[in-house]
């Protein structure tokens, strides 16, 4: 394993406060989000849309560098198989093949603890060039600490006309 941590920055730029937020997924650690904000805290709102942009960015690009954002506890179920582990995980992943995403809506709410976020995605998913299929996607984020999330549990599925 890589003994240098790397953490992979992006800006959100906040409106209203014209603050910088920067956040970076940390590929070392099991520390998904890392969020330095020098005025304000960032809200489960902020943080889950940054998640979501880089999560499907991400996988469109390359897998491989989503491992940072689960740990050895994190379970996926994909199409109703479940996969435990960062590495089952990102292997289940690559398993699908080039895909490209499409977000159409995200809902975000805190869960019953403060130091986690769900988040429910909706979009389209073109899988090896096929046409767009309809997905949802399903994320329970835990905080490691101030800022700092991993993806506990996440779920996928297609969306097949009834």
């Amino acid at each position: 394993k890589n003994a240098a941590c790397q953490v992979v920055r992006f800006i959100i730029l906040d409106q209203p406060h014209r603050s910088k937020i920067f956040v970076g997924i940390n590929t070392h650690t099991t520390a998904a989000i890392v969020a330095q904000d020098i005025s304000i805290n960032m809200s489960a709102e902020e943080v889950a849309n940054a998640f979501v942009n880089h999560f499907y960015q991400t996988f469109d690009s390359g897998v491989d560098a989503l491992a940072g954002l689960y740990n050895p506890q994190s379970m996926l179920t994909f199409e109703g198989q479940q996969v435990q582990g960062s590495e089952n995980i990102i292997g289940k992943l690559k398993a699908v093949g080039t895909v490209k995403h499409t977000v159409k809506t995200i809902d975000i709410q805190p869960s019953s603890s403060q130091n986690s976020i769900v988040i429910f995605v909706t979009g389209a998913i073109q899988i090896g060039g096929d046409n767009p299929l309809h997905f949802c996607e399903f994320f329970h984020l835990c905080s490691t600490g101030p800022g700092q999330y991993y993806v506990h549990n996440d779920v996928f599925r297609l969306n097949y006309g009834l």
